[in-house]
C-alpha cells in the first residue's frame, strides 16, 4: 500500500479505531479487547482500514538503552566521560517514591487502572484531532509514551528518527499495538521504571538518575517533593521548561505538577503550598557531566585511549559502529595513567618550557616489564586556538591526533649496542676513531645485501680518545665509533633488533630503513613512547612488553569484564645481552659522560642522548629498572628548522643539545614520579659480556717488535705491525708503543693482536749516571817527634812553621 493511499483514507482508519474503542468500553473490557486481535474490526469498516490495523507489528523489539562510558586513570578515579546520552539506568527501588507518584500523577493518572491506552484521553484526542483535521493533542499513556521512546532509542538513521517521530495517525496506531504487546507481557512497576530510565530530562540528561544528579546533585532516590514535581513537569518539553535557561516557566510547570498532585490527593494542600515557596534549583548545585576528551583533564591521554578503543574489531566492524558502541555502551574503561608520575610529567615540563614556545617538548614514562603507559606529557596545550594544538606529540601518526614522530639521533646507538653483545663484541672493544672518518663508498651489510654511500664523510661532535672503547664511544656519542661498529657487525642486526623493540616509522608506520647512518638515528621518524617503551626492555632485562594503555573494561551495569588485548610480553633480549647495554648506558650517567649532569638519586640509571642534523630535535632517554622515559625538543612546524634561535622555554635557544635541552625534562620527570620509591639497582653483567671470553695479553710497552711477536705467538696469539705511520709514544723510538686489543683488555684466544710502534717524539732524553763530587781529601795530621820541624823548607809556609 503506498503512502499516498493510507493518507486518502485516513478518515476510515480513525473511524475503525474508534469503534474498536467504543465497542470495547460498552463490553465493559477495554483491556481485553485491546489485548486481541484486530480482526474483529473487520465487520464494521473497510477493508483497507482492517489491513492497515491487522498487519500491524505485535512484539516490540527495543534497542539497549545507551549510556555513558567512563574513563578511569589507573586508581580508579574517572578522568572523561564518553556519551552521546547522559544516563545512568537505575531499578525502581533506586527511585524515590514521590518521584513515581508525580510522574504518574501529571503524564497519565489512570494509569495504574487502564490498559494499553487510556480510552478516554485517547478518544478526547481522537475527537480533537478529527475536528480540526490534524493532530493537535495527544492522549498517549505512559505506556505509549515507552513505546515512541523506545523506537526513537532504535533508530540508527535519520530516516528511522524521522519515521519513529512523524505525526502520524499510522505512527499513533503501531504505537497503540506495540503498547498492547508490552501491557501484556510487562508489570506496570516494570514499564514505569523503563519509561523513567528512557524518558528524555533536557540538558543531555536522559533517565530520572542523571536528571536528578545533574539538576540537583542527588540521587534518584533522595529527591524530595519540589525536586520530582520539576522533573516530573520537565518530560512534556525539556527545552522549552528547562531550569537553567527558563527558570520562571520552568517553576510555572512545576507547580502545575505539585497542585495535580494535590487535586489527586497524592499530596497535602499545606505540602503543596510549602513545595510551591521554594526556589526550582540552585544553580550551585547543578553538575555538568562533560562529554568527550576535549573536557579531560588529560585530552592527549584521553583521544589515545580512545584510538586504541576504537581499533579493538571486538566493538564493531566499522570505525563507526565501534565509536557508537564506546559512547553508548555503558562501559568502565581502566587505563594505565598514573596520576603522580603525569602530575611529575606535567611540573617537569612546564618547568623547563612554555606553552607558547616556538619548539615542542614531550615525554612519555613507561614501566619496564609490563608496558603499561604511566604519563604522557607535553608543553603546548590541548585546544584549536593560537598556540594551541590536537596533536599528540608523544605517539604515532595511525591516528588522527598522533603528529608522528621525529628523528632521535644518536638513541639509535643503544640498539647498535644491544646487537654488537648479542654478536659476543666485549663492552671493552676498542676501534680507532678519529674525528672524521670517510665512508664513502665503502659496503654495508643489511637483511637484503650490501649497501653503500658516494660520499660520506661523517664526524664526532665531541671530543674523545683516539681508539675509544664501547663504554667510552657511549659516554662521550663518539658517532665514527658506532658507525664503524655498525659496518662491522652489520645493519641486519641492529634493524631486527629495533624491530623486535617496537621501533617503527611512526609517520608511515613502516620498518625502519637499513641505511649507513641507521646508528645515528636518521632511518625514520621516532615517538617518545616507542623509544620509552624500547628503552624500557632494557630496563626489563630484555623482556618487551607492547605499550599498554587500557587494562580492562568492564559492564558499568553489570562488572562483566569484556576482554581486551593485554601488554604481549615476550623475551626479545638475553639477560645477559640487556645486562650488558644497562652496564654501558650506565657509564652515560657517569661524572664524565654526556648524561652525567642528569644523575640524581641512589637508583642506578642508565640514558643515552641524542641530536639530530641541524637541531631540529634533541632527545634524552634513560631508566632505571623501575621506570622509563624519553623526552624531545623538537621543531614541529613545517617546514622544520634548525632550532637555533628559536623561542625555547621563554627565550632564544643559543645551543640545543640531548643533555642540556631535553635532559632536564626527563630528569625532573623521572625524580618526580620515582620519589618514595625503593632503591633499586642494574643486574651486573658477566665478565665474558664486559671483557668478551679473553685471555690476560702480556705487557709489551718499550720491548722490540720482535721480542713482542715472539711472546705473544709464544701464547697462541697471532701477530700484526699497524701498517700506519710511528705513533706518539713515551716509548723508545722503535720499540712498541701499545696494542690493538689494549692490554688492560686482553683478547680472545687465537686472536689477531697489533701492534703500533712508537716515534719516541714523548719518549724522554737519556739521563746521564750521576756521578756524586769527590770530597777532597784531608791528609792525616801526623804529629812529628820532638825537635822535628811541622812543615819543610818547599813549603811556603817555612819560616812560619813551628818546630815541635
Amino acid at each position: 500500500m503506498h503512502r499516498g493511499e493510507r493518507r486518502a483514507k485516513r478518515p476510515n482508519v480513525v473511524w475503525s479505531v474508534f469503534v474498536f474503542l467504543v465497542v470495547s468500553a460498552l463490553a465493559g473490557a477495554l483491556t481485553a479487547g485491546l489485548a486481541l486481535p484486530f480482526a474483529g474490526l473487520a465487520g464494521v469498516t473497510t477493508a483497507k482500514a482492517h489491513d492497515t490495523v491487522q498487519f500491524l507489528p505485535q512484539d516490540l523489539q527495543t534497542a539497549p538503552l545507551a549510556q555513558k562510558s567512563i574513563i578511569q586513570a589507573a586508581d580508579g578515579k574517572t578522568i572523561a566521560t564518553l556519551y552521546q546520552q547522559n544516563r545512568t539506568p537505575v531499578t525502581l527501588k533506586a527511585i524515590s517514591p514521590v518521584m513515581l507518584k508525580a510522574i504518574v500523577a501529571i503524564e497519565d493518572d489512570r494509569f495504574y487502572e487502564h490498559g494499553a491506552l487510556d480510552f478516554k484521553g485517547t478518544l478526547r484526542a481522537l475527537l480533537r484531532n478529527q475536528s480540526s483535521g490534524g493532530v493537535s493533542q495527544g492522549g498517549s499513556s505512559i505506556t505509549q509514551q515507552y513505546v515512541k521512546l523506545s523506537l526513537i532509542n532504535k533508530a540508527r538513521t535519520p530516516e528511522e528518527v524521522k519515521d519513529a517521530t512523524a505525526e502520524t495517525y499510522e505512527r499513533k496506531i503501531a504505537e497503540l499495538r506495540y503498547a498492547i504487546a508490552v501491557e501484556k507481557e510487562t508489570p506496570k512497576a516494570e514499564i514505569l521504571n523503563r519509561y523513567l530510565n528512557l524518558a528524555f530530562f533536557g540538558d543531555r540528561s536522559y533517565g530520572v538518575e542523571a536528571a536528578a544528579m545533574h539538576y540537583f546533585g542527588v540521587h534518584a532516590a533522595k529527591l524530595n517533593l519540589p525536586q520530582a514535581a520539576m522533573l516530573a513537569g520537565l518530560v512534556k518539553n525539556p527545552t522549552g521548561y528547562d531550569p537553567i535557561d527558563s527558570p520562571v516557566r520552568a517553576k510555572a510547570r512545576r507547580d502545575v505538577v505539585l497542585r495535580r498532585m494535590n487535586e489527586l490527593n497524592i499530596i497535602t494542600a499545606k505540602q503543596a503550598r510549602d513545595a510551591i515557596k521554594t526556589p526550582v534549583i540552585d544553580p550551585k548545585k547543578v553538575r555538568v557531566i562533560p562529554s568527550g576528551c576535549a573536557n579531560s583533564t588529560y585530552p592527549f591521554f584521553c583521544e589515545y585511549v580512545v584510538s586504541k578503543l576504537k581499533a579493538n574489531n571486538a566493538f564493531g566492524k566499522t570505525p563507526e559502529e565501534r565509536e557508537n558502541y564506546i559512547e553508548t555502551a555503558g562501559l568502565v574503561i581502566k587505563t594505565s595513567l598514573d596520576r603522580k608520575m603525569q602530575a611529575a610529567a606535567d611540573i617537569a615540563v612546564a618547568k623547563h618550557s612554555k606553552a607558547n614556545d616556538q619548539v615542542v617538548a614531550a615525554i612519555t614514562l613507561v614501566e619496564p616489564g609490563t608496558g603499561l603507559v604511566k604519563a604522557m606529557a607535553q608543553n603546548r596545550k590541548y585546544g584549536g586556538k593560537k598556540g594551541q594544538t590536537a596533536y599528540n606529540y608523544n605517539v604515532e601518526k595511525s591516528y588522527a591526533g598522533g603528529f608522528g614522530g621525529f628523528q632521535n639521533g644518536s638513541t639509535m646507538k643503544a640498539f647498535t649496542i644491544a646487537a654488537a653483545i648479542g654478536k659476543g663484541v666485549p663492552t671493552t672493544y676498542r676501534i680507532r676513531s678519529p674525528q672524521t672518518i670517510s665512508l664513502g663508498g665503502q659496503n654495508f651489510s643489511t637483511c637484503n645485501g650490501p649497501i653503500s654511500v658516494p660520499s660520506y664523510d661523517p664526524k664526532n661532535s665531541t671530543h674523545t680518545v683516539l681508539d675509544p672503547s664501547m663504554v667510552q664511544a657511549a659516554k662521550a656519542s663518539t658517532n665514527t665509533y658506532f658507525l664503524q661498529l655498525s659496518q662491522q657487525i652489520g645493519l641486519c642486526p641492529i634493524t631486527t633488533i629495533a624491530s623486535k623493540l617496537g621501533m617503527y616509522n611512526a609517520q608511515t608506520m613502516k620498518p625502519l630503513e637499513q641505511v649507513v647512518s641507521f646508528t645515528l638515528g636518521s632511518a625514520g621518524l621516532i615517538t617518545p613512547l616507542m623509544l620509552s617503551n624500547a628503552y624500557a626492555t632494557f630496563a626489563a632485562r630484555g623482556m618487551y612488553c607492547n605499550p599498554q594503555i587500557v587494562t580492562s573494561i568492564a559492564s558499568l551495569k553489570t562488572g562483566k569484564s569484556i576482554p581486551t588485548p593485554g601488554p604481549n610480553c615476550h623475551r626479545v633480549l638475553s639477560p645477559s645481552v640487556a645486562d650488558g647495554v644497562n652496564y654501558v648506558l650506565q657509564q652515560v650517567m657517569a661524572k664524565d659522560g654526556t648524561g652525567g649532569k642528569l644523575k640524581f638519586g641512589k637508583s642506578d640509571l642508565a640514558g643515552k642522548t641524542g641530536t639530530t642534523n641541524e637541531n631540529q630535535a634533541v632527545w634524552f632517554a634513560g631508566y632505571s629498572s623501575r621506570l622509563a622515559a624519553a623526552s624531545v625538543v623538537a621543531d614541529a612546524d613545517p617546514k622544520l628548522e634548525n632550532m637555533i634561535g628559536q623561542v625555547f622555554n621563554g627565550k632564544k635557544l643559543k645551543d640545543a643539545s640531548g643533555s642540556g635541552t631535553a635532559g632536564p625534562i626527563w630528569e625532573a620527570a623521572l625524580q618526580g614520579a620515582l620519589q618514595g620509591l625503593p632503591t633499586t639497582k642494574f643486574v651486573k653483567p658477566d665478565d665474558i659480556i664486559i671483557r668478551g671470553k679473553v685471555k690476560d695479553l702480556p705487557y709489551l710497552k718499550g720491548m722490540t717488535p720482535a721480542d713482542a711477536a715472539a711472546k705473544l705467538l709464544s701464547m697462541g696469539f697471532k701477530v700484526q705491525m699497524s701498517h700506519g705511520p710511528q705513533v706518539d709514544s713515551d716509548a723508545p723510538a722503535g720499540t712498541v708503543a701499545w696494542t690493538n686489543p689494549r692490554q688492560e683488555d686482553g683478547a680472545p684466544d687465537g686472536a689477531m693482536v697489533l701492534l703500533y710502534i712508537s716515534n719516541g717524539s714523548k719518549a724522554q732524553p737519556p739521563t746521564p749516571p750521576v756521578i756524586p763530587p769527590t770530597p777532597p781529601v784531608t791528609p792525616p795530621t801526623i804529629k812529628p817527634p820532638p825537635g822535628i820541624p811541622t812543615c819543610m823548607p818547599w813549603d811556603p809556609r817555612y819560616p812560619k812553621c813551628r818546630r815541635g
